[in-house]
């Protein structure tokens, strides 16, 4: 069973900043592409920021500048890391993982999904 398991939400105020960690829990081969997503009070899921097996970045507008993604792979963790929170941060974050496995002796790629944080950021 592979899992991933997300920390780091709460409440914040503007213009403070958190750290979300996802970490995958599990026997695995490695870990590909890492993305984070968003999804505010009515709103649809959005792509905030994602990271490559290389180290290459890629950031949603309402992250550049603010947040920064990054891996240890060593330790199966993923970090985003947010700064000059604002109240639109709003949102439950998810990180979205491209996980090799084997399976009954086959080795296989899928993208697993993280539980969910909450992030609130409130005056």
């Amino acid at each position: 069973q592979v899992q991933l398991v997300q920390s780091g939400g709460g409440l914040i105020q503007p213009g403070g900043s958190l750290r979300l960690s996802c970490a995958v829990a599990g026997c695995i081969v490695d870990i590909g592409t890492v993305d984070w997503y968003r999804q505010g009070p009515g709103t649809q899921r959005g792509f905030v920021a994602g990271v490559d097996r290389t180290g290459v970045t890629n950031y949603g507008e309402a992250a550049k500048g603010r947040f920064t993604v990054s891996r240890d792979d060593a330790k199966y963790t993923m970090y985003l890391d947010m700064t000059n929170l604002k109240l639109e941060d709003t949102a439950v974050y998810f990180c979205n993982v491209d996980i090799r496995r084997m399976y009954n002796g086959t080795l296989r790629t899928r993208d697993y999904f993280g539980q969910g944080v909450q992030v609130t950021v409130q005056g």
